[in-house]
């Protein structure tokens, strides 16, 4: 008889807590992490969206399912919520959760008078009235709730992060690119972060190196020899190998790194290739791509020679 894997239980994740607390911060954050978010869904329609399959063609029908709801939900009522969750938890063989988002009444006041926003509850009174009225409302979700962040201290940033620590994969990083560019034709728009490499003497203006480019073992040992390169490099990875695990804590999605010459054929494309190569030794698992290695050299672009600044 042959044994039967185990179907994994389909991960579903009930967002709720105090208006104001990060529930739409807390929403984006896993719908970056590749969950399928949906917020105040009316309660009535949350035992069809649990029964109905996704459709057949669906990508990402396995997706982990977060729903956010609170005291503007349509059909909101704490007791008959936790019974609907012990109910859904026997009737349905899904891994189910609920966070609980918690904050101060001083931070949530601060909170409101900042975005000058009213208060759910509190249309026509001050905002604290609400806050007290929403916190005995909730009561009993925070007291069922089996995750409780309090945000009273956290920016979005930081809440974002405790997210991604609790749902997101546990190496999830960035996507990291390396990308090479010529000035002459603008900088690349999504760059995050961008080295000029015209300070390195140009091979362009060496008649044997010219047709050449940056992947040419001549032209790379060329750059390579410009007194200035190996101090330049090491402090370019000393940055980078700094930034790179900030950018991650901080949850960026992507980063790329453009490094430009004039013309983007010969000083880039050596430097790009060298410092994705230092990438991947230090543990890195960045892409390449040489944007204007294709585009024929034309001394138009470059910068004059030095002989011609002698003149």
């Amino acid at each position: 008889m042959t044994e039967q894997t185990p179907v994994p239980r389909k991960e579903v994740l009930l967002v709720t807590g105090m208006s104001g607390a990060g529930k739409t911060t807390v929403l984006r954050t896993l719908e970056d992490l590749g969950w399928e978010t949906v917020d105040n869904l009316p309660l009535p329609l949350l035992d069809r969206l649990l029964e109905t399959p996704p459709p057949v063609d669906a990508d990402g029908g396995d997706r982990p399912l977060a729903l956010g709801f609170g005291v503007q939900t349509r059909g909101f009522d704490p007791e008959r919520i936790v019974g609907r969750i012990r109910a859904l938890r026997e009737d349905h063989d899904f891994d189910l959760g609920t966070l609980f988002l918690d904050c101060s009444g001083f931070e949530l006041e601060r909170r409101y008078a900042e975005t000058r926003r009213r208060h759910p509850l509190a249309p026509d009174r001050p905002a604290g009235d609400g806050i007290a009225r929403e916190r005995e409302l909730l009561a009993p979700l925070r007291d069922w709730a089996n995750r409780l962040i309090d945000t009273t201290s956290l920016r979005a940033n930081e809440l974002a992060g405790q997210v991604r620590a609790t749902f997101g994969p546990a190496a999830e990083g960035p996507v990291l690119s390396v990308m090479s560019f010529g000035f002459a034709r603008g900088v690349p728009r999504d760059a995050d972060l961008v080295f000029d490499m015209r300070f390195l003497r140009n091979p362009h203006w060496d008649p044997v190196l010219k047709p050449g480019t940056g992947l040419d073992a001549d032209v790379a040992a060329y750059v390579a020899a410009d007194p200035a390169y190996e101090e330049a490099m090491s402090r370019i990875d000393d940055l980078l190998l700094l930034l790179l695990p900030r950018y991650a804590a901080e949850g960026k999605a992507y980063v790329t790194i453009a490094i430009g010459c004039t013309g983007g054929r010969h000083r880039s494309v050596h430097v790009a290739t060298r410092i994705a190569r230092r990438l991947r030794d230090a543990g890195f698992s960045p892409t390449i791509a040489h944007r204007d290695l294709g585009v024929a050299p034309q001394d138009s672009l470059e910068e004059p020679r030095k002989e011609r600044h002698d003149r």
